[in-house]
């Protein structure tokens, strides 16, 4: 009978240590959380999910964000854009759906990429193939910002921004 209690205080305390150890986990917060944006233009809803790293007086641009470089826009997970309708941006057609959101960042331009591919870890599995959509727009200076942000107005302008520079284009 003593050898019973034993065992069974003895699978008690595991089970109580591992829940202990599952609420530890799921209590610490992701060092860049997750963020959402979403605007309705034109009576068309666009949805933007990212996860936001913060600079922690890291060199972002051209360091820690590599020049030339396809990058996830963001952190984790790669951006998604959503939207409910089929819009356009920049002035190119994009069919009603969920994609990622890329860019490729540079000193003179930035280049937005849209790809078919809306569930992928970073930009490790990215294949430009399944890009639908390809435009350039042109980085400005911008009041500082600790955290990266993705945000879009009621006019449909898109805003990236991280450390001292911006990134916008539009969706109508």
């Amino acid at each position: 009978m003593l050898k019973k209690l034993i065992n069974f205080s003895s699978i008690v305390a595991i089970i109580l240590l591992l829940s202990q150890t599952s609420l530890v986990a799921q209590d610490k917060p992701r060092a860049s959380p997750p963020q959402t944006t979403s605007a309705e233009v034109n009576g068309k809803t666009i949805t933007i999910n990212y996860s936001s790293p913060s600079k922690k007086d890291r060199v972002i641009w051209g360091d820690l964000v590599k020049y030339d470089k396809v990058w996830r826009t963001g952190a984790n997970e790669a951006t998604t854009i959503e939207v409910s309708e089929d819009v356009k941006i920049n002035g190119k057609a994009l069919k009603k759906g969920k994609y990622s959101l890329f860019t490729i960042p540079r000193e003179g331009k930035w280049t937005v990429i849209i790809n078919s591919n809306a569930n992928q870890w970073g930009a490790y599995s990215y294949k430009e193939g399944k890009d639908v959509l390809r435009f350039d727009v042109m980085p400005t200076s911008a009041a500082f910002s600790e955290l990266f942000t993705i945000d879009i107005s009621d006019r449909g302008v898109v805003t990236i921004a991280w450390d001292k520079l911006k990134v916008e284009f539009t969706v109508e």
